[in-house]
């Protein structure tokens, strides 16, 4: 079964400096129907204005994959990485929190909002030593077809994750075209970045999702200026 989700249904919250859609429960919204994904708990879309950012603040025991669409997001935390680490588009960042990781984040751009998606994903381990890692995917890659970014073991050069999870990024546009087969009992989640893309035979605009429960396989094509996130969640 594949069950759409408009863009204009997910949580919205606007603090002035920071605005944010949330795909799931988050903060100050509460939705019990929309509570997570398998593994998945946080997709996060949001604008941050200039000069503004998240202070120091904890995490513990989660998977949180920041990936950034518009500017650069300056990263520090207690563990080594400092503003030489800012998050620039097309890089993935991965930080698994474990016993515990405190970080900021800023745009430190006097007149440039960024945009980002923030991913939380429930670990399939705990008590882990706190990491991070940071690597560049180019678009060259991601042009036509779905780029494994996000991945247990680090394949085919992904980063890291600590979870029954994998991650794929993808541009499509006219006829390009990619089909991901999902194992029997696992799901997949299709998050539209931007553009227009047809997955499964639905039509997804930007900010809309797709969540696959009991599919064996999730075929994109018909993109228009298409960029997606699919995850394959065991």
């Amino acid at each position: 079964m594949l069950t759409l989700r408009k863009s204009q249904e997910r949580g919205y919250a606007d603090h002035g400096w920071l605005k944010s859609f949330h795909s799931f429960s988050f903060a100050g919204y509460h939705d019990p129907a929309h509570m997570g994904f398998g593994s998945l708990r946080v997709i996060n879309e949001d604008w941050i204005a200039p000069g503004r950012g998240f202070g120091a603040h904890s995490h513990r025991d989660m998977e949180i994959i920041t990936y950034v669409l518009e500017g650069r997001l300056a990263h520090q935390d207690n563990i080594g990485h400092g503003n030489a680490a800012a998050i620039p588009p097309g890089d993935v960042q991965r930080m698994s929190a474990g016993t515990g990781i405190t970080h900021s984040e800023f745009n430190h751009a006097k007149d440039a909002t960024t945009h980002l998606l923030q991913i939380w994903i429930q670990p399939n381990t705990t008590g882990i030593a706190p990491s991070y890692e940071q690597k560049t995917f180019a678009e060259a890659d991601k042009r036509g077809r779905l780029r494994l970014v996000a991945a247990p073991d680090g394949a085919q050069g992904a980063v890291s994750i600590h979870a029954d999870a994998s991650l794929y990024a993808g541009l499509f546009d006219g006829g390009e075209s990619a089909k991901l087969p999902l194992a029997p009992r696992h799901k997949g989640y299709v998050h539209l970045v931007r553009g227009e893309l047809e997955v499964n035979g639905q039509q997804l605009q930007a900010g809309d999702a797709a969540l696959a429960d009991g599919e064996t396989a999730l075929v994109l094509q018909n993109g228009k200026n298409a960029e997606v996130l699919v995850f394959d969640l065991a």
